[in-house]
C-alpha cells in the first residue's frame, strides 16, 4: 500500500454539533471558571469501552467529546495550533509551505489529523490540528522506544509490617485513590503481542504514553526550508514560527459539583486536584503513581524526591528547634553575655572606633542585645547540631539511593538511559559526521574527540570568565559593606547598630544582584550546552545543570562564605589596619560574626523562596487570566458556548522546557543552606520544612490547574543532581567544621576554660578575648577626631599589650587557639567521614525485596521468550506438515 493510500480522511470542523448545546448559564469569570464549565457528575469513563461513540451517548458531557475526533471514536493524542497571517506576505507563504510539508510527513507516518478551523474557535483567529495515533502506530513506536508494558501480574507476596496495620492519618483514602494493579513488565514486542496483558486496546497505552509516542514522531517529522532543498525536521523548530503551540490535552475539568468521596473522580486530573493540589491535603502523602501516570516519570521522580527530602527534614527541624530553644533557655545564664550586659563588669570596657576619624569610642555594654542574639546561634548545642546535620546528610544520600532504586524498578525506568533513550533530534540535525555504532551496528552521527575538546575548552573558558564576574559582584558588595558601615557609624542615632544595618542592606543588595545575574546565566549556559553537542536529552540536561548550578553556587554562597570565613580576619589591628579602595576593612563584632552570617542566610534564603513562589504561582495565574480574555469576551455574547478542551488548554501557560530544572535548583540551593551553613542557622531545617510543605502543594496546584499538560517525559533518576547533592554533603562537613572552629567562639571558650579559668568556667572570658590598645599609637588616618580623656581602648584579638616588649604581636594563646581550631577541624571531619563510610556499608543500595522482584521479572521474561520460540517452531512445523 502506498503512502497516499494510507492517508486517512481529514475531517474539518465547521460548527458545533447540535448535541453539544447545553442549557444557558451565567457567564464564567476568570480562567479557572473556564476549567469548571463542565462540572458534572462522573459518567462511565471513555477508556472503559472499545470505542466511545457519541451517537450512543448523546448526553455525554462536552469535555468528554473534546477528547475525541468528531467521530467520537479516535482519541486526540496531541494538538497543534497556528494563526493565519496575510496570505500575500512572503513570510506567511513560507509558514504555509512548512506546515503543509510537515503535516504530509505526519500522515506518511500513519498519524491521523483532523482540522478545527478558526471560524469555529473562540478568538476567530486560531486554527487547531488534532492528532490521533492508531493502534498499529502505537505498537510500532512502543517497540522502537522499548516501552515496558504489562507482561504478567506480580505474584510476589507482600509482607505487611506491624506499622502498616495501624491507622495512619497521612495515608490517602484508598476508596478514592485506588492502587494500580501491579504487573511484571517487559519491552514491548509486536511479534509476541499475545503474551502481554492486553485487556483492552483503548486502555493498554495510557494517555501519557500515547502523547509521548506522538511527540516522538513530531520531533522527527521532516519539513523543507522554504526556497531550498535542505531538509529540516522537528516540531521544536516550527513551534513559535509555523505553529504557535503544540501540547497534549488535559483529561477534562479539575473540579466537580459533587464530592469526590461520594461520586468518585471524573478523571485523573480531578483526582489529582482533590487529593493532591488542595491546600487542605498538606499533611497527606502524595499519589505518586497517579502523578507518574498523568505527567510522566520525569515529573513523578521530581515529586518523589521532594517528598523524600521533606520527610527527611522533619527530624532535622526537630533537632534544630531544640538547639535554638536551648539557646533561648540558657541565654540569660550565659556568663560572657552577662559580663557584657552588666556595667560593673566587662560592659564598662571602652572599645576602639569602628571606622576612621569620624567614629567615636563606645562602651561594650551598648552591644548587650546583639550579644544575646549571637548566643542564640553560638552555644554548646551548635556543635552537636552541626555534627548531627553532617550525619543527617549522609543518611539522606544513602536512603535516597535506596528509594531511587525502588522507583526505578516500580516505574520501569531502570535501564532507560542505557537502552531506551533515543538520540536528540537537534544532535541528528547539527552533526554531519557519521559512524557505525559498535553496539547496534547502525549508522549514527557522532562528534570526534578533537571537536569535543575544542568545544568543552571554549565552554570552560567562558564559564571561568563568568565566575570571575560573579566574584567581582561579590567584591562590589564587600566594598559597599566597608563604605556604608562608616557612613552608618558616623550617625549618632544609628551608630551602635551600624554592623546590623550594614549586614541587612548588603544582604538585600546581594539578593538583587543574584536575581539580575540569574537571567544572564540562563542564556549563557543554554548557549554553551548547545555548543557542546550532547547526544541525548539526558546528557544535554546534565551539562546544562552543571553549568547553571556552578553559577548559582558562586552567586548565592560567595557572600556568605566571605562573612563566615574572611570577614574580620583580614582587617588587621588598630596600629595597622588594612584598607581596600582607601576604606578600612570591616571587623567582626566583639561577639563574633555568626549573627551577621545568620542574617545573611535568612535574607537570601527567605527572599529567594518568596520570589520563586511569586514566579511559580502568581505569574501563571496572571498570564492565564490575560490570555483567556478572548474566551470570556466570546461567552459574553453567547452564553451557550463552552470552550473545547483544546481551546481551554491553549490559553493556559506552557511549562518551559527547563521548568523542572528550576524546581530542582530551588530545592538543591535550599539543601545547601540547610547543610553547609546550618551551624550558623539551626532554624534553617524548620524554615525549609515549612517552605517545602507549601512548595509541594503550590507546585501541584500549578501543574494541575495553571499549566498546559506537559509532555510525559521519561527519566531514570534525578540525574546529575544526585552527584551535586553528594558534593554539597562533602562541602557541608568541611564548612560546618570551619564555622564551629573559626567563626564561632566555641574553641576559644573551650581553650579558656581548660587553660585560663581557675574554676573551669567562662568567668572573665570577655576580658580574655579582648586586647588592649594605646590610643597614642593610632595612625593619623585612623585617629578619632574626638577622644576626650580616653587613653586606651579594647579590640577583639589575641595580641600583647602596648607595655609588652612584643607590642601588638600575637600572644602564645593565639597560637594555642589556632592549633585547637585546626585540631577540631581534623577530628570533626575524620569522625564524620568514618561514620559516613560505616553507614554506607550498613545500608545496601538496592532493597532486598526489589532484588527478588527483579530476579523474578527476569525469569518471567526468559520464560516468555522460550514460549514465543516454541510457538514459532510449532507454527513452522504445522506449515511444513500442511504443505506435505
Amino acid at each position: 500500500m502506498s503512502a497516499d493510500e494510507r492517508k486517512p480522511i481529514l475531517l474539518e470542523t465547521v460548527a458545533p454539533a447540535s448535541d453539544e448545546i447545553i442549557p444557558a448559564r451565567p457567564p464564567p469569570i476568570g480562567f479557572e471558571a473556564l476549567q469548571g464549565d463542565e462540572i458534572l457528575p462522573p459518567l462511565p469513563r471513555a477508556e472503559e469501552s472499545e470505542a466511545y461513540n457519541l451517537d450512543q451517548e448523546a448526553n455525554a458531557p462536552l469535555y468528554r467529546k473534546s477528547q475525541y475526533f468528531d467521530d467520537g471514536i479516535r482519541k486526540i493524542d496531541y494538538v497543534l495550533a497556528y494563526e493565519d497571517g496575510k496570505e500575500t506576505s512572503h513570510e506567511e507563504q513560507k509558514k504555509q509551505q512548512r506546515r503543509k510539508r510537515f503535516e504530509e510527513s505526519l500522515r506518511n507516518q500513519d498519524l491521523q489529523l483532523e482540522y478545527s478551523k478558526k471560524d469555529v474557535s473562540f478568538d476567530r483567529k486560531t486554527n487547531f490540528i488534532k492528532i490521533h495515533a492508531p493502534w498499529p502506530v502505537l505498537c510500532q513506536y512502543a517497540e522502537i522506544l522499548k516501552m515496558k508494558m504489562p507482561l504478567a501480574e506480580n505474584d510476589m507476596e507482600e509482607f505487611d509490617s506491624c506499622w502498616s496495620k495501624c491507622p495512619n492519618p497521612f495515608e490517602l483514602d484508598s476508596d478514592v485513590v485506588k492502587p494500580d494493579p501491579n504487573y511484571f513488565t517487559a519491552p514491548f514486542n509486536r511479534e509476541r503481542m499475545e503474551q502481554f496483558h492486553i485487556k483492552n486496546r483503548d486502555t493498554f497505552f495510557t494517555d501519557a504514553q500515547r502523547s509521548r509516542i506522538v511527540y516522538e514522531i513530531l520531533s522527527r517529522a521532516e519539513f523543507e526550508d522554504f526556497g531550498t532543498e535542505r531538509k529540516k525536521f522537528g516540531i521544536k523548530r516550527l513551534q513559535g514560527n509555523a505553529y504557535i503551540a503544540a501540547f497534549p490535552l488535559h483529561e477534562g475539568p479539575y473540579q466537580s459539583d459533587h464530592s469526590i468521596y461520594a461520586s468518585g473522580p471524573i478523571n485523573d486530573r480531578h483526582l489529582l486536584y482533590e487529593m493532591w493540589a488542595r491546600p487542605k491535603m498538606w499533611y497527606k502523602y502524595q499519589p505518586l503513581d497517579i502523578i507518574r501516570k498523568y505527567f510522566g516519570e520525569k515529573i513523578g521522580i521530581y515529586f518523589s524526591w521532594l517528598a523524600f527530602y521533606t520527610n527527611m527534614l522533619i527530624p532535622a527541624a526537630i533537632v534544630g528547634l531544640a538547639a535554638f530553644l536551648y539557646g533561648i533557655f540558657t541565654m540569660m545564664t550565659d556568663v560572657p553575655t552577662t559580663e557584657i550586659c552588666e556595667p560593673n563588669k566587662a560592659g564598662d570596657l571602652i572599645m576602639c572606633p569602628l571606622c576612621d576619624e569620624f567614629c567615636d569610642y563606645w562602651q561594650l555594654k551598648s552591644s548587650c542585645n546583639y550579644s544575646r542574639a549571637s548566643y542564640l546561634f553560638d552555644n554548646a548545642a551548635t556543635v552537636f547540631f552541626a555534627g548531627f546535620m553532617s550525619l543527617w546528610s549522609v543518611f539522606f544520600i544513602e536512603f535516597w539511593k535506596r528509594r531511587q532504586k525502588e522507583i526505578e524498578y516500580d516505574w520501569d525506568v531502570s535501564n532507560f538511559e542505557d537502552e531506551e533513550e533515543t538520540i536528540r533530534p537537534e544532535f541528528e540535525a547539527t552533526v554531519t559526521r557519521k559512524r557505525i555504532n559498535p553496539i547496534n551496528k547502525t549508522e549514527e552521527p557522532y562528534v570526534p574527540f578533537w571537536s569535543k575538546l575544542i568545544r568543552y575548552s571554549t565552554a570552560a573558558v567562558v564559564i571561568l570568565f563568568m565566575l570571575c564576574l560573579v566574584i567581582g559582584a561579590v567584591i562590589g558588595v564587600i566594598v559597599y559593606r566597608i563604605v556604608i558601615i562608616a557612613v552608618f557609624a558616623k550617625q549618632k542615632v544609628i551608630s551602635q547598630r551600624a554592623p546590623l544595618l550594614t549586614t541587612a542592606t548588603a544582604s538585600l543588595l546581594n539578593l538583587i544582584a543574584i536575581l539580575i545575574l540569574n537571567w544572564i546565566y540562563k542564556k549563557l549556559a543554554c548557549a554553551l550546552t548547545n555548543l557542546e553537542q550532547h547526544r541525548t536529552q539526558t546528557e544535554w540536561e546534565d551539562g546544562f545543570t552543571l553549568k547553571m548550578f556552578l553559577f548559582q553556587f558562586v552567586n548565592y554562597y560567595s557572600s556568605i562564605f566571605y562573612i563566615a570565613f574572611l570577614k574580620g580576619r583580614l582587617s588587621g589591628s588598630p596600629n595597622d589596619y588594612k584598607y581596600l579602595n582607601n576604606e578600612r576593612l570591616e571587623e567582626c563584632h566583639p561577639s563574633g560574626c555568626l549573627i551577621e552570617l545568620c542574617i545573611q542566610l535568612g535574607v537570601v534564603m527567605v527572599g529567594k523562596q518568596a520570589f520563586n513562589n511569586f514566579v511559580e504561582l502568581l505569574l501563571p495565574k496572571i498570564l492565564n487570566w490575560f490570555q483567556s480574555r478572548t474566551i470570556r469576551d466570546a461567552q459574553k455574547h453567547d452564553h451557550n458556548r463552552v470552550p473545547k478542551q483544546w481551546e481551554s488548554d491553549y490559553v493556559m501557560t506552557e511549562l518551559q522546557p527547563l521548568g523542572l530544572f528550576y524546581e530542582y535548583l530551588e530545592m538543591v540551593l535550599q539543601f545547601g543552606f540547610v547543610t553547609i551553613f546550618v551551624a550558623a542557622f539551626p532554624l534553617a531545617p524548620l524554615f525549609a520544612l515549612i517552605n517545602n510543605i507549601i512548595e509541594i502543594r503550590l507546585d501541584a496546584y500549578k501543574f494541575v490547574t495553571q499549566l498546559r499538560r506537559p509532555l510525559a517525559a521519561r527519566a531514570q533518576d534525578i540525574g546529575v543532581w544526585y552527584g551535586i547533592l553528594k558534593s554539597i554533603c562533602i562541602i557541608a562537613v568541611i564548612s560546618n567544621a570551619f564555622i564551629i572552629a573559626v567563626t564561632s567562639d566555641f574553641i576559644p571558650k573551650l581553650v579558656y576554660k581548660l587553660e585560663k579559668s581557675p574554676r573551669h568556667d567562662l568567668t572573665g572570658y570577655v576580658n580574655f578575648s579582648l586586647s588592649v590598645f594605646d590610643i597614642k599609637d593610632f595612625p593619623n588616618r585612623s585617629r578619632p577626631l574626638i577622644h576626650e580623656n580616653i587613653t586606651e581602648c579594647r579590640y577583639r584579638d589575641y595580641r600583647y599589650p602596648p607595655t609588652s616588649p612584643y607590642k601588638y604581636q600575637y600572644t602564645i594563646m593565639f597560637w594555642h587557639i589556632l592549633t585547637a581550631r585546626m585540631a577540631f577541624v581534623i577530628v570533626f571531619e575524620n569522625c564524620i567521614v568514618l561514620l559516613a563510610w560505616f553507614i554506607a556499608y550498613l545500608i545496601p543500595d538496592i532493597p532486598h525485596g526489589v532484588k527478588i522482584q527483579i530476579l523474578r521479572e527476569n525469569y518471567l521474561v526468559k520464560e516468555a521468550l522460550f514460549r514465543a520460540e516454541a510457538t514459532k517452531r510449532a507454527k513452522a512445523k504445522a506449515e511444513e506438515t500442511k504443505q506435505d
